[in-house]
């Protein structure tokens, strides 16, 4: 009987036993989930590419000043890169010129229409969508739609208000050759500017005229300045009565010094060449890569956000209709500005040729 009970006990034992080895396979098993479709892995995670960042490649001869606080906001709202190369305008189209079609810019934002007019003339410019050409008036873009105008300055003639009145300034840039101006007058000769103005003269009424115009303002023993501030401050302190200069360095002395400050500027009339509008602009490289993205950085520029930015902190002209300008700036739509295309503000080789056989430059 002790053996038969012992053989049962053992019997129970080995059951037992096996109960719990089955248990604990069942249980291995049950912690393996299955993979859910469509699932990725850490394995998978690892191999995935990372996703390419999207930018856009701007030559801007534009100060980083000036148009960095807009390229960021840009950025910001779109989540694309703007890398950007500053320099001289004329510089960077020199450049584009000599790169060719093998450019990395996507986008030439030049300081002037001149510069714009030459890299379009060698067919380096795809032609931009009518909805970023609209925004702005055919006077301030391309005829063939290749540029498109950004922001505006308009040639002025800054006076000493305290001994000149509006009626006693000339119609026209050409009548200052009168001798009652003489040592009355201050220019930039070396100014792009001023060079651009010049330029247009020679457009709108040809070599010769251009060439006696200079010569009668050298008649009048005009005072040379390096630029355009030194001329608006210099006809403030009275030193001089008149100068030839962009309209918004007036509206600069005037914030630094207060409306107290004795000068204003005179718009000239009737489609006179010293009424030129010129244009900061921009145009899409046909070598662009990118050029949905170049319009998305260009319409950018011409939204009203980016149009209020230039009237509020340059005080230059937003080229858009509806902005909101400075209340002593003359609406664009009063100013007459002389019948050019300002494309063809490029040919600044014969400008500086004139000059030079004029005496005003050495």
């Amino acid at each position: 009987m002790a053996l038969k009970a012992w053989r049962k006990r053992y019997g129970q034992i080995v059951m037992l036993s096996m109960l719990l080895v089955l248990a604990v396979i069942l249980a291995g098993c049950g912690s393996q989930q299955p993979k859910e479709e469509g699932k990725v892995t850490e394995q998978q995670t690892s191999d995935r590419q990372p996703v390419e960042e999207k930018s856009v490649t701007v030559y801007s001869g534009r100060s980083e000043e000036l148009v960095g606080p807009l390229f960021k906001r840009f950025e910001e709202k779109t989540g694309i890169k703007v890398q950007v190369r500053y320099g001289k305008t004329a510089e960077l189209a020199a450049t584009i010129l000599e790169e060719g079609e093998n450019s990395p810019a996507d986008v030439f934002l030049a300081q002037d229409a001149g510069a714009l007019g030459a890299v379009a003339q060698q067919g380096l410019f795809a032609e931009l969508p009518a909805g970023i050409l609209e925004r702005v008036e055919p006077r301030f873009r391309s005829p063939e739609g290749e540029w498109v105008g950004i922001s505006g300055r308009a040639r002025v003639v800054v006076y000493n208000t305290d001994k000149l009145e509006e009626k006693d300034l000339p119609d026209s840039i050409l009548e200052f050759t009168d001798p009652k101006w003489k040592g009355r007058i201050g220019w930039a000769p070396t100014n792009g500017s001023f060079q651009a103005f010049v330029t247009a003269m020679r457009v709108s009424l040809g070599e010769e005229a251009t060439r006696e115009w200079l010569k009668g303002i050298l008649a009048n023993e005009p005072r040379v300045y390096p630029k355009n501030t030194p001329i608006v401050e210099a006809v403030g302190k009275g030193e001089i009565d008149v100068g030839f200069v962009n309209h918004y360095y007036l509206f600069r002395l005037k914030k630094e010094y207060g409306d107290e400050f004795p000068a204003k500027n005179y718009y000239l009339k009737g489609g006179d060449p010293g009424a030129l509008i010129n244009v900061a602009g921009a145009g899409i490289l046909k070598s662009s890569k990118q050029k949905d993205l170049a319009e998305k950085l260009i319409t950018y520029l011409l939204s009203d956000e980016a149009q209020q930015y230039f009237a509020d902190e340059t005080y230059e002209y937003p080229l858009v209709e509806g902005i909101k300008i400075h209340p002593d700036l003359v609406p664009l739509s009063e100013i007459e500005t002389p019948d050019i295309d300002l494309g063809d503000l490029s040919d600044l080789e014969n400008t500086l040729k004139l000059l030079q056989e004029t005496g005003v430059l050495d």
